[in-house]
């Protein structure tokens, strides 16, 4: 529908989801509305919505293109300081097992680079498994998943689906490719495994140990 041009408005009263979810699924999504639409913004207070549209997205091109220039080139010890972040904000540390569960690819590709380059594992000390919904397509999400972590099938273990019946109309299809569980495997290598865990402990308290100014 709003491929077609119409307004939240107009998807909201058809199909009961409201506004701010819509406006989530399509902040960066060019928008022409339709003839109706453009009938009911032609003057007034729809015309200067467009615009403040319009302008705003300008915006946010200008400060992404603003923020990329500020970072710059990430340096190893740049990867190493966001890698030790990501996994004390998103990662399990429970039992001495590194494990990091999240639907964002950015973020999963991310933690895969971060124990490669930065813990020096290879694949085949990385597992993969996918936890899905009953609307998922198991097979494209799988090849998604592949593409995204670049690991091979063989690392990806056996998929959970989620049977909850009570999920929200809201959230059917809007996580189409479910959560990624990445987790390492020594390979009876404890330098791949509960010693890298404990190692990452001091990690995390070294990077977020504050001195007294």
């Amino acid at each position: 529908m709003r491929q077609e041009g119409w307004s939240y408005s107009d998807i909201s009263n058809q199909l009961s989801i409201p506004k701010s979810t819509l406006s989530g699924w399509f902040r960066a999504t060019p928008y022409t509305p339709n003839k109706k639409v453009l009938a009911r913004i032609k003057t007034g207070q729809g015309t200067y919505g467009v615009r403040r549209h319009a302008e705003r997205l300008e915006e946010v091109e200008v400060l992404k293109a603003q923020g990329l220039k500020e970072v710059g080139e990430i340096s190893k010890r740049d990867l190493w300081m966001i890698g030790i972040g990501l996994w004390l904000g998103e990662g399990s540390k429970t039992i001495e097992q590194i494990r990091l569960v999240n639907s964002d690819p950015n973020i999963i590709r991310l933690f895969i680079r971060w124990l490669r380059e930065i813990c020096n594992l290879e694949d085949i000390n990385i597992t993969v498994a996918m936890h899905l919904y009953p609307d998922s397509n198991e097979q494209e999400c799988r090849r998604y998943w592949m593409g995204v972590t670049q690991l091979p099938v063989t690392q990806f273990r056996k998929t959970q689906i989620d049977i909850r019946s009570d999920k929200k109309i809201s959230k059917i299809g809007k996580n189409s490719y479910g959560t990624l569980h990445v987790s390492v495997a020594s390979r009876g290598n404890p330098e791949h495994g509960v010693r890298l865990y404990r190692k990452m402990i001091g990690w995390v308290k070294a990077a977020t140990h504050i001195t007294p100014t």
